[in-house]
Formats: C-alpha cells, sequence, structure tokens
C-alpha cells in the first residue's frame, strides 16, 4: 500500500493495466452484480434534484423502478447507499444503444447539457472501489472477470489503472492529489524494476 495523506493506496493500482473496452464486454458491470452502485452520502439529493431533469432519458422500466423504490436504495448486504435497480438486475438509470452496449442516462443527459452531474464518482472511478474508514480512505481494485478484455486493451496500449482514471480521480481528490498520485507511481516503478 502506497500512503499520500489520508489515503491508502492499493500497489494494484499502479501494476494492473485497464481500458474500458465496450466493444466487447457492452458495459455488463453496469447490468451484472449483486447490488446497484455504491454512493456517496452526498450523491443521494443529487440524484433527487435530478431525476425529474433526466426522467425522459431512461427506460420506462428505469424510471417505474426509481418511482416505486426511489432514486436510490440501501444495499441489503452492507446497509450502504446504492443505485436503484431494476428487477434486482440492471442499474435503474442504465439504457442501450443501438449496439445493446449500455450507457448511463446521467452521463447522457450531462453530455447533452440537461444536469451538470455527470454520474456517481463510484462508477466514474471504476476499476478503483473506495472505502471510507473512520481516519482515513483505501483504494483498492476491484478485479472481476467480465473485464478481462480492459486488462487486455489496456495492457496493449500499456495505461495502467490510474492513468485511465485521471479524470475521475481528480474529480474526486483534486489535481495536487493526482500529480502526487503519478509522482508515487514513478518511484513505485523504479523500486519494482530495481
Amino acid at each position: 500500500m502506497i500512503q499520500i495523506d489520508d489515503k491508502l493506496i492499493s500497489e494494484d493500482i499502479f501494476a494492473e493495466s485497464f481500458v474500458c473496452n465496450l466493444t466487447k464486454c457492452k458495459g455488463v458491470c453496469c447490468v451484472d452484480g449483486d447490488t446497484g452502485a455504491p454512493l456517496d452520502k452526498d450523491e443521494l439529493p443529487m440524484l433527487e434534484e435530478i431525476f425529474p431533469k433526466i426522467k425522459s432519458y431512461l427506460r420506462p422500466e428505469g424510471v417505474k423502478a426509481i418511482e416505486e423504490q426511489g432514486t436510490w436504495i440501501i444495499d441489503d448486504y452492507d446497509g450502504g447507499y446504492v443505485t436503484t435497480l431494476v428487477n434486482n438486475s440492471e442499474c435503474a438509470y442504465v439504457i442501450f444503444d443501438e449496439k445493446g452496449t449500455t450507457k448511463c442516462g446521467i452521463e447522457k443527459a450531462y453530455e447533452d447539457g440537461a444536469v451538470d452531474w455527470k454520474k456517481p464518482i463510484s462508477c466514474h472511478l471504476y476499476p478503483i472501489r473506495v472505502t471510507e474508514y473512520r481516519t482515513f480512505s483505501a483504494l483498492n481494485y476491484h478485479e472481476w472477470d467480465i473485464c478481462s478484455d480492459a486488462c487486455t486493451l489496456g495492457a496493449e496500449l500499456k495505461v495502467r489503472i490510474f492513468q485511465f482514471l485521471k479524470e475521475p480521480l481528480i474529480r474526486k481528490y483534486g489535481e495536487d492529489f493526482y500529480n502526487t498520485l503519478c509522482e508515487a507511481a514513478e518511484e513505485w516503478e523504479k523500486e519494482y524494476n530495481s
């Protein structure tokens, strides 16, 4: 683990390669899984606020699930906040393009200028999962077999996880943190290769 301020970062984030390969996986991470996408507490009012603005972007079954269950739910597994699901399956905010690839309805609304919030930070940061503890945050690589094509593409392009996730890491922690992370990655690389 590498420590930067009050954050512990798994060395896997420096070591592993990753670039989402939607042409291969079709965004199945938004459909498979045991629960919705993790949400920060401060994202809950944001989802409630933007729902009327993004409703027209969502599928009818997603709208129905949100209207019945709410814009977010509490996860039965760990009691955390997560996005609402359609029939305990895909995220209620998921939409599909003409090729059957999943997209985020929130992100589509953001791209169109309908809202100024891109999507939940846990989705933007994936495959990094952040666990908040009382005195520190842990940033870990969530390895999932459905992302094997992303690992292959990342290796071909020579892009490490922290590089692929530059934008969301800056969004979450700021540019200074990201620059320090890059410096730590360089030091780690020197040590690892010595």
